[in-house]
């Protein structure tokens, strides 16, 4: 039997909602980094991930990566996705 699709509902505090689906992926968990780069401009990147260590694991990788492409500082965000049967208004 195919698993019941749904949708997975992040909220971030800056008051952002990523929305994601309709899968039946089982996620648990939403990961966002702001990065900023010369003139503050910002460069957003996020995934999902299965559990919240998963997602929190990308944090040692951040710093390299910083480091790597420049950034003149990072915001790093984990949330729990919530789940919906419809995507939200």
């Amino acid at each position: 039997m195919a698993k019941k699709k749904r949708y997975l509902i992040a909220r971030m505090a800056d008051g952002y909602v990523k929305t994601i689906g309709p899968t039946a992926s089982p996620f648990t968990h939403y990961w966002r980094i702001v990065a900023y780069v010369g003139e503050g401009k910002p460069e957003v990147f996020w995934g999902h991930a299965k559990s919240l260590k998963e997602a929190t694991g990308k944090k040692a990788a951040i710093a390299e990566a910083a480091k790597q492409r420049g950034w003149d500082r990072f915001e790093f965000e984990v949330v729990e996705l919530v789940e919906a049967d419809a995507p939200p208004a």
